[in-house]
């Protein structure tokens, strides 16, 4: 019998609908994977059984009851967990790794009062030997990385006695090592008969652990692929289209170069490398989790600093002392968590397509600082027409935007004005592959700027690039100086 039913649901957000007629199960023990592109419904539909939303028609029937939670702790008492992509509501700077974990048991009403600190550390020990993570339970929380952040949340997601977990993108911000590691923990848990709603559009994640993989489109269920699963047949019944559409080819950087590295460490004694990017050319540095890409990008961006080597901007040295001066000398970045570097918070003034894309522009397009909304909604439209942008309007909140129409905008931002370079840290992190389309196809039609990419996803560097270079220990191994170097991969090779 099914642990999870539902029956013909429907969703409208005024005109959109984002499921229509939607049907799906999943039974106990069983991992299943959710795919679709951008609006495909697949937000929606986990929005409604984790009791974010309710639907307009339909039900859904948990343990062979009616399921209609009002709020996501009630969906979580009766045993279906959430742990979500963003982690900004994990925990907060000044607490620890523990406190992180523990939070759900502070607030409940049933715990002692007083908490000591060894029962903290104790009680948060477990919980991660638990999920099988590594982690120093007395670290603040704020000095975790992306992918610590990700480890908390589903750790303290395991620690709820779930029956069906939800995971959205769990592996997004995860090195391989940690990912492969999720997966034991994960098939362990299928052992134990939990059923896991797995959101991912990594084949490798896919491969490794689902037992069917549902597809959606147009808010239904119009496919489902048992295991082994043919992958491309999946993705292209996603995305309506042939996949190999989604590979254009690769170009010869020629002239000279755009941006150039001579010499440069990243960390004191890490081997020198060097590194050109021309104008119309997309590099792309792949490697594990702190090989030193994020490091590298922000440095380029007056972010952080080079521990020695100089940076060339079309042939002038360059050395931005803060991101401001990054992006008056022609220099772009989009960071690796878009919900904590792009984005301004739900509710507060900023967070429209419209201000979103204007806010590194405002004192150079408004220099007496009255601000004219006319000049803010044509780029904003032009941006919606370019990049496919899924959205009610050029003033919709981008929190309401799936997350690949919320990383197009992050890419319009630097759309909206001419640049001479473009850095982009993991830019399809929890972005579907239609979606990873668009915006591939946007950063390769630009041959006025050169592109650095920094992604730990090597299928995801040959897809979009015209170079790949991998990085490790902090050094570009392609372009080391000690001679010690790997043949540099175009995207033909990886075909």
């Amino acid at each position: 019998m099914p642990l999870l039913e539902a029956h013909a649901l429907f969703r409208s957000f005024g005109s959109t609908r984002a499921l229509a007629d939607f049907s799906f199960s999943i039974e106990p023990g069983e991992i299943v994977a959710l795919m679709g592109a951008n609006g495909a419904g697949k937000s929606t539909f986990v929005k409604i059984i984790s009791g974010v939303l309710a639907a307009d028609s339909g039900r859904v029937t948990f343990k062979d009851r009616n399921f209609a939670p009002a709020t996501p702790a009630e969906a979580s008492a009766a045993g279906v967990v959430t742990v979500h992509q963003s982690t900004d509501l994990v925990g907060i700077p000044g607490l620890t790794v523990g406190d992180a974990l523990l939070l759900n048991r502070f607030v409940d009403r049933n715990q002692p009062f007083f908490v000591s600190r060894g029962r903290i550390r104790r009680e948060a020990q477990a919980m991660l030997r638990e999920a099988g993570f590594d982690l120093p339970v007395d670290r603040d929380f704020a000095d975790l990385s992306a992918a610590e952040r990700q480890l908390v949340a589903i750790a303290r997601g395991l620690a709820n006695k779930a029956e069906l977990l939800i995971l959205d993108e769990p592996t997004a911000s995860l090195s391989a090592t940690e990912s492969r590691r999720l997966y034991a923990t994960l098939l362990d848990l299928k052992k134990r008969g939990i059923a896991i709603l797995y959101i991912s559009h990594r084949t490798a994640d896919l491969e490794a652990l689902a037992d069917r993989v549902a597809v959606l489109r147009g808010g239904r269920l119009v496919e489902s692929f048992a295991r082994p699963v043919n992958f491309d047949r999946a993705i292209e019944t996603m995305i309506g289209r042939p996949l190999a559409s989604a590979r254009p080819d690769a170009r010869t950087a020629t002239g000279e170069p755009v941006f150039e590295l001579s010499g440069a460490q990243l960390l004191p004694g890490s081997d020198p490398f060097d590194l050109a990017v021309h104008r119309g050319e997309v590099v792309a540095i792949t490697g594990v989790l702190g090989a030193g890409k994020s490091r590298l990008l922000s440095a380029i961006f007056g972010n952080g600093s080079l521990a020695d080597g100089e940076m060339r901007l079309d042939g002038k040295p360059y050395a931005p002392l803060s991101p401001r001066a990054a992006v008056d000398a022609g220099v772009a970045m989009a960071g690796e968590d878009r919900h904590r570097s792009s984005l301004m918070p739900a509710g507060w003034p900023g967070e429209a397509i419209t201000a979103t894309i204007s806010l590194p522009h405002l004192h150079r397009w408004y220099p007496t600082g009255l601000i004219t909304p006319r000049r803010e909604r044509e780029k904003a439209e032009a941006a919606i027409r370019r990049l496919g942008i899924r959205a009610s309007g050029p003033n919709a909140s981008v929190w309401t935007l799936s997350g690949g129409n919320q990383q197009k905008v992050v890419l319009a931002r630097w759309e909206a004005e001419p640049g001479k370079l473009l850095l982009l840290d993991e830019p399809f992190q929890g972005v579907d592959v239609g979606a990873r389309h668009d915006i591939i196809t946007a950063i390769r039609s630009r041959d006025d700027r050169a592109t650095l990419i920094a992604t730990s996803d090597p299928e995801e560097a040959y897809e979009v690039a015209d170079r790949v270079l991998t990085m490790d220990h902090h050094s570009l191994l392609q372009s080391r100086r000690d001679g010690d170097a790997l043949p540099v991969r175009s995207r033909e090779h990886a075909r």
